[in-house]
């Protein structure tokens, strides 16, 4: 898996975008922008949806603090399509088709199975990796610590494990 501190690979994956258009994004294109990324393992499964609309329901509050919100999965922009047209409902960020598995295998994280695990990536405005957070298939993710964990990034600060946006910061020795 990609590390803290590694670059992220530019890939270039086509994405359904919220308009509804399928369009090409490549990550080079978010350089100078937080960036949050985080993968599932596949459309029309049981997990995954109530990650998705988690993620979609912060994704202005993502926006409002500077970051880029993209999720993957090794389907296609256009299963991408399906399943939010037939059961998923709208979601309010890209979300890129990696069919090649080439964003999967450039962050480390595609299984033997072919499927990529839970994993999310919080990328500064160098393209670098900050934040690493993976989980085994069938356990999903807080959308709200990744959020958390942005604003901490993105403070420069020491902060507590519990720190929220308003607390103090750890005052160093």
């Amino acid at each position: 898996m990609i590390s803290i501190g590694c670059t992220i690979p530019d890939v270039t994956c086509q994405a359904y975008l919220p308009d509804g258009r399928i369009e090409p994004l490549g990550l080079a294109d978010y350089r100078g922008r937080w960036l949050v990324l985080f993968f599932w393992p596949l459309d029309f499964t049981f997990v995954c949806p109530t990650e998705i609309r988690a993620y979609s329901d912060l994704a202005s509050d993502f926006e409002v603090s500077g970051a880029t919100l993209l999720g993957t999965s090794v389907d296609s922009a256009h299963a991408h399509r399906a399943w939010v047209r037939h059961g998923l409902g709208q979601v309010k960020f890209p979300m890129l088709g990696d069919v090649s598995r080439a964003l999967a295998q450039g962050f480390g994280v595609l299984t033997h199975s072919g499927v990529a695990v839970r994993a999310s990536f919080i990328i500064n405005p160098e393209g670098r990796v900050v934040s690493v957070a993976a989980n085994d298939l069938n356990v999903g993710r807080s959308a709200q610590e990744t959020l958390r964990l942005l604003h901490a990034l993105q403070s420069g600060e020491l902060t507590a494990c519990e720190w929220q946006p308003g607390q103090s910061f750890v005052a160093a020795a």
